[in-house]
């Protein structure tokens, strides 16, 4: 086609802005002229290879599918645990645990605070008998299990390890991942407790305690996932993500951690939102840089210590409750994103999401698109089938290249703990958010059923209800445990605690007995509140 040609072709486009949804414009057309040099070399290495841009794998999914780990938890450790039977017999590969408010941020479920949110947005967890019978049934030695638990993860995590040893299980062959990504918290969920600086000993004094006890577990799900939903770029996804990753490498290896000691077991935690090139080009970004990363900056050795392993999770901002079955054709979209890109686990979120949590039938139909992607789209059968697409390697490349410039301020600020505490990270969100919303409003970013294609009101579709008779027998169970413990032996162990978190000696054995010897999920954050205090956000204008 001559260039005539192409101009007269182009006048036909229509007359708007084409960008990716995190703003980076689009050519009409892209050709092998557009990856020179260095991004030509790039575009051509292969899976398992470093810089891992491919996938982590030579083989990828012709090896081994994913891992579908649906995200589950609701109002008692008992209805929960039917939930995951319920999964685990429709096909699910891993287990996936959400937690409520007062567990996240360390309240028992009789405190004050938790007052209404008891098993709400996730399982109340309060002592070693709730987590017993939250995995009554489940061989925890023939299943993978994430938690998703930030600033209380070090005492879940020993909660877990405790029903293990109870059920015989071989603590060196356990595995999982516990979240224990505090510094998203400060950037954009909110939910942490005590400051950044005593945080950041929890999480270390966690990745010290697994070398030695649970040597397959991930210690950290490094999360870009609630920066995304708090309104980030794609490209600030991946520079924040990374960052908060330097910073957990940076402080580990302050402790005297060696990097190929700690570094194979990190993993991280991506979105998966609705712009499809854009995303399958992130996780190769995300990738790519993540090895250099760990190469370059920090001399490590050991390849996997430079293989970003990730889980994603469809974009529950993206759910809209207006006409909620669109959000199954959104999903579907999102999840193949995720699969093109590499992912090691997935999530998929449910239709009914924006108006509650997922019935069981929502739940199921959700798993189901997971595996109709696995088994009938044929997207598995090649390892990066989008890799050398000239779109989707100039995309790769753009997205790199601001996360570079992201991650190069932020070190000129002295790194993301300094960022989060001055408010810059948070407030590039903000504006992106802004942005974003903005274009919803102004017509620009049409989303379906919202701000175009709007249709009357259908006919309600059916939801949960968490019973709020629940959080009543939930108070009772945790009071009546107190009441029959051996309560000196209890005070004695979270005297510990506390007395370990004055000085630095690691907290992890110390919390470890104390779950054992029945003390709660309250008591032992309580302990910790009284030596590191608690957080509170500064205001950013």
């Amino acid at each position: 086609m001559t260039d005539k040609t192409i101009k007269k072709a182009l006048s036909g486009e229509r007359k708007e802005r084409f960008t990716t949804l995190g703003g980076i414009p689009l050519k009409t057309v892209y050709t092998r002229d557009d990856l020179a040099g260095e991004n030509a070399k790039a575009s051509i290495s292969v899976p398992g290879e470093f810089p891992y841009t491919r996938g982590i794998y030579p083989t990828m999914y012709r090896g081994r599918l994913w891992t579908m780990r649906q995200y589950a938890g609701f109002g008692t450790a008992a209805q929960s645990n039917e939930r995951y039977r319920y999964l685990l017999a429709k096909g699910q590969t891993g287990l996936s645990v959400a937690f409520d408010l007062p567990t996240q941020i360390g309240h028992d479920s009789d405190h004050v605070r938790a007052s209404g949110e008891v098993g709400k947005v996730g399982v109340a967890i309060d002592s070693l008998e709730d987590m017993e019978t939250l995995f009554n049934g489940i061989p925890l030695d023939r299943v993978s299990t994430s938690m998703t638990i930030n600033a209380t993860a070090a005492i879940l995590l020993t909660l877990y390890v405790a029903v293990a040893k109870k059920q015989g299980a071989d603590l060196r062959k356990l595995s999982g991942t516990i979240q224990n990504d505090i510094l998203k918290e400060f950037i954009a969920r909110g939910t942490y407790i005590y400051p950044p600086r005593p945080s950041m000993r929890i999480v270390t004094d966690l990745f010290a305690w697994c070398r030695a006890e649970l040597p397959a577990w991930n210690t950290i799900s490094i999360s870009g996932y609630h920066i995304r939903e708090a309104g980030s770029t794609a490209a600030q996804e991946v520079a924040f993500t990374l960052a908060d990753a330097i910073a957990y490498v940076d402080a580990a290896v302050a402790v005297g951690l060696t990097v190929d000691e700690f570094a194979p077991r990190l993993s991280f935690f991506f979105n998966a939102h609705n712009d499809l090139l854009e995303e399958v080009a992130k996780y190769r970004a995300a990738r790519r840089l993540w090895a250099h990363l760990m190469r370059d900056r920090f001399s490590a050795k050991n390849s996997a210590s430079m293989m970003l392993r990730f889980h994603a999770q469809t974009a529950g901002s993206s759910l809209t409750a207006q006409q909620p079955e669109n959000n199954i054709v959104r999903v579907a979209i999102q999840a193949l994103a995720a699969v093109l890109g590499g992912c090691q686990s997935l999530h998929t979120n449910a239709m009914d999401e924006a108006l509650a949590l997922p019935t069981e039938d929502a739940a199921l139909l959700a798993l189901r698109t997971q595996q109709i992607v696995a088994y009938e789209t044929g997207v598995v059968n090649t390892a990066d089938p989008l890799g050398g697409s000239y779109a989707i390697e100039t995309l790769t490349n753009e997205i790199e290249s601001r996360a570079k410039e992201y991650i190069a301020r932020i070190d000129a600020l002295g790194g993301m703990l300094r960022a989060i505490e001055t408010g810059y990270v948070q407030g590039e969100i903000q504006k992106a958010a802004y942005e974003y919303q903005r274009a919803i409003e102004r017509g620009e970013q049409i989303v379906v059923g919202v701000n175009q294609f709007v249709s009357e009101k259908g006919a309600p579709i059916p939801t949960l209800r968490v019973d709020p008779d629940l959080e009543r027998a939930q108070v009772k169970r945790v009071r009546a445990l107190r009441a029959r413990r051996d309560s000196a032996r209890t005070s004695a162990a979270v005297a510990e605690v506390e007395r370990r978190a004055r000085f630095t000696e690691n907290l992890m054995p110390a919390i470890a007995a104390a779950v054992e010897a029945h003390a709660t999920v309250g008591e032992i954050s309580d302990a910790l509140r009284r030596v590191f205090g608690e957080y509170t956000e500064s205001v950013v204008l």
